[in-house]
């Protein structure tokens, strides 16, 4: 499947923006597939991902 169709996909699966889909690294991209196609339980997450997700996306 062609980048540009992938990001197409993602604009409607996840409303992301074009700019969006480009920063997100292809592990990120994985995770919401799988979880789009209900591919078992997620994952948890440890401290520190929340920690350094928090200090790059601040709310504000």
């Amino acid at each position: 499947m062609c980048a540009g169709r992938l990001a197409g996909l993602a604009g409607l699966w996840f409303g992301w923006s074009p700019e969006a889909f480009w920063r997100a690294t292809p592990a990120e991209l994985a995770v919401l597939v799988q979880a789009m196609a209900g591919d078992g339980a997620a994952d948890g997450v440890d401290r520190a991902t929340v920690a350094r997700l928090m200090e790059n996306f601040p709310d504000g």
